[in-house]
């Protein structure tokens, strides 16, 4: 079930979900809008082995705001840090207005039952000229549904307390297979 503003408020109230920092304006009818953070990653690699830690530009946003090339990928942050309750798993979804712009905000397309962090989102730029974005602006939502029960495993993997931008962690996956 998806939750209503009215129960994302009380959820909020009851201090069973924290979104620091919070503008209640940005609250909608079934979502949150969450706004871009402070930085942006670029891969700076020409082949990509996902066996290794992949080398990546760190570029923080600047007043003036920052301008995506037509045809980039990038991977930002949210400027809200959120705290799920084991009993609600998440979804984040580019803001329609952008979109219609050619800028695909994704992540990895679910936030699990008991993740906290900030989220890290994947840009892509489709259109053939640059978009510029500034911090602070309202990029994505993110849509909170309740689970049947708690999660019996509620998330605690590589990108739980993760704050600013977090690039692939992929590797990691194979190093504890002993691959």
């Amino acid at each position: 079930m998806i939750l209503s503003d009215r129960s994302i408020k009380e959820l909020i109230r009851k201090g069973e979900l924290s979104i620091e920092p919070l503008e209640e304006e940005n609250i909608q009818s079934s979502s949150i809008d969450l706004r871009l953070g402070n930085d942006v990653i670029f891969y700076k690699t020409d082949f990509i082995d996902v066996r290794e830690d992949i080398p990546v530009e760190r570029v923080e946003i600047t007043d003036e705001g920052l301008v995506i090339k037509p045809k980039s990928f990038l991977l930002a942050t949210t400027l809200e840090y959120i705290k799920l309750p084991n009993d609600i798993t998440a979804f984040v979804e580019g803001r329609s207005s952008l979109g219609r712009l050619g800028l695909f905000i994704e992540n990895a397309g679910w936030v699990d039952a008991g993740f906290e962090g900030q989220i890290t989102l994947e840009l892509y730029n489709a259109n053939s000229c640059p978009i510029k974005l500034y911090k602070g602006m309202r990029v994505c939502q993110i849509v909170l549904a309740k689970l049947d029960r708690p999660a019996e495993k509620p998330y605690r993997g590589k990108y739980f307390g993760q704050k600013g931008t977090t690039p692939s962690k992929i590797f990691m996956d194979l190093l504890k297979k002993g691959e």
